[in-house]
């Protein structure tokens, strides 16, 4: 495992942590490769009956990485589709993981960080933490991880954030449906520890079948989800080179406004 995901086995509980505490847990190639085989092996592991998914430090995780981002920025449309694809196998190997995954959202989610939070069976978050899905700023959009955040917080909701790209905090997204617990910062271990007492009452077998139920009554296969993710990586990889998007990373870059804020 690479510094960037930290892996500890606790008991029958694989416990997985975003670690670049840093940069606030952002997302760049090595994170995303790592957390992919992280999951990989946590599925593949029979002893392993859940999975808990938290960030080191203050923040869950602040989504792309500004490095990244800029690599990205200067980037074919090619290989932006290929970066974005390994992100959507990320968030869909999360969603259809076997086995039981709760988030511990120990502090703010932005972007990718949002769309990891919604992959997860179940969410407790500090309810200091703030969330957003900020990409029309950027002049882009939450292409990749669009399925799954519409899938917990109801379309209604997502058209609302995915449009103004504002800042919400961890009463709205319980309200919402992205948390499912909001508590303290000095309660949310014994929190997840009590999701964790609950889901090991449950025989393993059944309670793969029940998750599997649930996705399928719900609509979400996972054969539609790559076909799904392939056509968001065209949008975002065509979103990036455009002439908006590349106006929207540079001016982020440069810490400026964009053309399109007035009095810019």
């Amino acid at each position: 495992m690479t510094d960037s995901i930290l892996s500890e086995r606790r008991g029958a509980v694989a416990w997985l942590t975003l670690n670049r505490p840093q940069i606030h847990n952002a997302f760049d190639d090595e994170l995303i490769a790592a957390l992919t085989d992280a999951l990989a092996q946590a599925d593949a592991d029979p002893a392993v009956r859940a999975v808990v998914l938290s960030g080191n430090g203050s923040c869950f995780s602040a989504g792309a990485d500004l490095n990244w981002m800029r690599g990205m920025a200067s980037a074919s449309e090619q290989e932006n589709r290929e970066d974005s694809l390994r992100l959507a196998r990320l968030m869909r190997n999360l969603q259809f993981l076997s086995k039981p995954t709760v988030a511990r959202v120990n502090g703010a989610a932005y972007g990718g960080g949002v769309g990891l939070v919604a992959c997860c069976d179940i969410a407790v978050g500090v309810d200091t933490a703030k969330f957003a899905l900020s990409e029309v700023k950027l002049g882009l959009v939450p292409a990749v991880i669009s399925p799954y955040v519409v899938a917990a917080i109801g379309l209604r909701e997502a058209r609302r954030l995915f449009i103004t790209g504002e800042v919400f905090d961890a009463a709205v997204a319980a309200r919402i449906g992205l948390l499912h617990a909001v508590v303290p910062p000095a309660e949310l271990d014994e929190a997840i520890e009590r999701q964790l007492y609950l889901l090991a009452k449950a025989g393993p077998l059944a309670q793969c079948e029940a998750k599997r139920l649930a996705l399928r009554v719900g609509g979400a296969d996972p054969a539609e989800a790559e076909r799904i993710d392939a056509a968001n990586a065209e949008l975002i990889a065509r979103l990036r080179v455009s002439a908006e998007g590349q106006h929207g990373l540079s001016a982020f870059l440069d810490k400026r406004a964009p053309a399109w804020v007035g009095g810019a």
